[in-house]
């Protein structure tokens, strides 16, 4: 994990990344902000980079790729998983199925987009600032 990282963003609808995109500006952290149309592109991007991101917040249904497909990708390649990149699913979509499923892959959480702008502001300064707390192996 990279404090000063990137958080890296799959999210497919252009609406949720519009309100996202505002959450942050408001919270007002330093960390950059990534949006990836789906968990392919978000893939090829990790692939392609020496960057550590922050976290990776995962929409789940995508087309290409979807979360959970991109999750098991970089739970076995050992070069990503080395990383320590918390992954955490991001979704209206939720069933009680979905969940184990996401903490069968060993994502560090399952959050479920709110409805409103402030309820939305909430849980990304919750995620945040857990994250920018925790100590991982890659910090000493």
């Amino acid at each position: 994990m990279n404090n000063d990282g990137p958080v890296m963003v799959i999210e497919d609808d252009h609406d949720d990344q519009y309100l996202l995109s505002e959450v942050f500006k408001k919270l007002g952290y330093a960390n950059e902000v990534l949006y990836f149309f789906d968990g392919q592109e978000a893939l090829d991007y990790l692939k392609a980079t020496d960057i550590t991101p922050f976290l990776v917040l995962s929409d789940i249904n995508m087309p290409r790729l979807d979360g959970f497909a991109l999750r098991d990708k970089i739970q076995i390649d050992a070069g990503l998983q080395v990383r320590c990149i918390p992954y955490l699913f991001f979704s209206t979509a939720v069933s009680q199925e979905m969940v184990i499923n996401a903490y069968s892959l060993s994502a560090q959480g399952f959050f479920i987009k709110q409805n409103t702008m402030a309820e939305l502001e909430k849980t990304i300064a919750v995620i945040m600032e857990y994250w920018k707390r925790c100590a991982a192996p890659n910090k000493f």
